[in-house]
Order: structure tokens, then C-alpha cells, then sequence
């Protein structure tokens, strides 16, 4: 088992991934940096070797599956995970690493919206999604997570082994805030100075098609995770269209005995049941997603055993 993990998911970063290597190999001497490069057509996954990485590939395009794979496979008291753009400083990986070490954190975030990223990073689109991004999870959440889509951030052991990744690209970074908001785990936000992609370094994040998926997995964990705060939603919606299609038709019955628009009645009866529904659904699905929280606080147990169990082999070997 490693005592530090780095992991750096890579996808056609040969401009700067021996830099980010040999960063973060100064600070934390006693890490072992592992690259898994997704498919890269530029050599990246050489120059990482040169570099003295651990290289190991993922052919399953998109960052939620490198991140799958490297969870699955890599055993750690803390694992750090960067961008291998050269976007994030590595001075802050020792306090971020400590974070998890010593204070028992689950994710420690770095924090790069209460630094510099509004005025390093030159695509405004992504300033502004950033912010959207975050003020809907803290919103529907609430919570007070400071930076949603950082790809800077540091894991215990425990997360790692029960995080389920289901996202395959870069709705990952949100995936998991959203997890460690609904399962009450330790999290903690570390400010870290962000600069912008050096010459030659090109993003692979599309504002617009990756925008619009983040979006939509905040919509879909939301109603996973707050099933009554969904569907509670949904129901209160379908009654105010019920109710004011219907308050026409009923002010017009009183004055005439007659009612007029009877269609527009039906219709009106069938989203109020609607609305009925919703709410119902909303309640049956709030306690399964109780019983999912019960369930991973005994799947945490599990895991902290097999943790336990590993640095007691460890121990041993020395």
C-alpha cells in the first residue's frame, strides 16, 4: 500500500506532464505518481515514464473512466488527484495530503475560485459556469463546497473504496461533491493559487456539450439523492398549473351554474393527480434513499476493516 498516491488522469499533455511530474515528485518525495494515460496520440505516456511515473492505460475514453480505473486498482493512505495541465500548483499537496493524514478528512478541495481563477483563466464561459455550478449544488444541497469542478483534490482511503463512479467524463469532478455532500462525510477546502494552461497546453473541456452534462447529473443525483425534494418540487409545480387552469373554470360555474370548459376541467383533474403521484413517489423514494444511507454507513465498516487489515500486513512485512 502507498502511503501517497498521485494520480493524473492524461489525455494529450506531452507540453507539460514531465514538469507536473517532477513537481510534485520534489514536494512529495515519498509518493508514487501514477499516470494513466486515456488514449493519447502525442507521447505523453513516454514522457511521463521518462519522467519516472508509474505509466498505466485506460481505453475507455473520458475522465470518469479513468478515474474508475484508477480507484479500482491503486491501494493508498491518501490519494491525490491533479490535472496534468500544470494548472495547479504543487505547494499546496503536502497541506492537502496532510488534511486526509492527520485530520481523517474523506476530500479535501483545492479551492481555486477564492484565489486567482477569475483572473487566470481566459475563457469567461467557464468563469460563469463555475459559479453556476456551484450555487446550484450548495442551493439544492445545502451545503457550502467552494469549488465544484476542481480537478485538485485528495481522498481518504474509504472514499476512494466506496465511491461508485458512474459518470465517464468531466461530470465526474461534480459526481463526486455530491456524494461526499449526501453521505455526510469530512469535507475540507483548501485555497490554491490557479494559472492558466501554459503555451501549447489545450483544454479538453467543451464549455457547451460539458456544461450541458453537468448539468444534467446535478438534475439526476438530485432527484437520486433528494428524491423528496424532487419530486416534492415537481408535485407543487403540477398543482399550481392544476389550480390555475381550474380557478377560471370554477369562478365561471359559480356565476353561471354552467361549466363551460370541460376539456380544460379534465385536464385539470389529471395533472392534480399527477401532482399526487409525484408527491407519493417523492415519499416512498425518500425512505430507499435512507436505507441507501444505512446501508453505506455498513459498507464504510467494511471498507475501514479492510483498510485496517492492510496496514497490519504492512506492519508485519517491515
Amino acid at each position: 500500500m502507498d502511503t501517497i498516491a498521485v494520480l493524473i488522469p492524461c489525455y494529450n499533455e506531452s507540453a507539460t506532464i514531465q514538469k507536473v511530474v517532477a513537481d510534485y515528485k520534489a514536494v512529495l518525495p515519498e509518493a508514487t505518481i501514477y499516470v494513466y494515460d486515456n488514449n493519447s496520440t502525442d507521447k505523453t505516456d513516454e514522457l511521463a515514464r521518462a519522467a519516472g511515473a508509474v505509466v498505466r492505460h485506460e481505453y475507455q475514453q473520458g475522465k470518469g473512466n479513468v478515474i474508475r480505473r484508477m480507484f479500482r486498482e491503486i491501494d493508498a493512505r491518501c490519494y491525490l488527484m491533479i490535472d496534468g495541465d500544470d494548472t495547479y500548483p504543487a505547494e499546496n499537496a503536502r497541506e492537502m495530503c496532510d488534511r486526509v493524514l492527520q485530520r481523517q478528512a474523506d476530500m479535501v478541495v483545492g479551492d481555486r475560485l477564492s484565489a486567482t481563477y477569475f483572473t487566470q483563466n481566459k475563457r469567461p464561459f467557464h468563469n460563469f459556469g463555475n459559479s453556476l455550478v456551484r450555487g446550484t449544488i450548495n442551493f439544492l444541497f445545502k451545503s457550502d463546497i467552494r469549488d465544484i469542478m476542481t480537478g485538485y483534490r485528495a481522498f481518504s482511503y474509504q472514499f476512494v473504496k466506496t465511491f461508485p463512479v458512474l459518470s465517464k467524463g468531466f461530470e465526474i469532478e461534480t459526481e463526486m461533491t455530491i456524494h461526499a455532500i449526501d453521505k455526510n462525510l469530512q469535507v475540507e477546502n483548501v485555497i490554491v493559487e490557479y494559472r492558466d494552461r501554459p503555451e501549447g497546453s489545450i483544454s479538453k473541456l467543451n464549455t457547451f456539450s460539458d456544461g450541458w452534462k453537468v448539468l444534467k447529473t446535478i438534475g439526476q443525483l438530485f432527484k437520486n439523492y433528494k428524491p423528496m425534494g424532487f419530486f416534492s418540487t415537481l408535485a407543487v409545480l403540477l398543482a399550481v398549473i392544476s389550480l390555475c387552469f381550474f380557478i377560471p373554470v370554477f369562478v365561471a360555474f359559480l356565476k353561471t351554474r354552467l361549466v363551460a370548459k370541460i376539456p380544460t376541467l379534465i385536464v385539470c383533474g389529471f395533472v392534480m393527480v399527477g401532482a399526487l403521484f409525484s408527491y407519493f413517489a417523492g415519499l416512498i423514494l425518500s425512505t430507499i434513499a435512507q436505507k441507501n444511507r444505512q446501508d453505506f454507513e455498513w459498507q464504510l465498516e467494511h471498507v475501514a476493516d479492510r483498510y485496517r487489515r492492510l496496514l497490519r500486513e504492512e506492519e508485519a512485512e517491515k
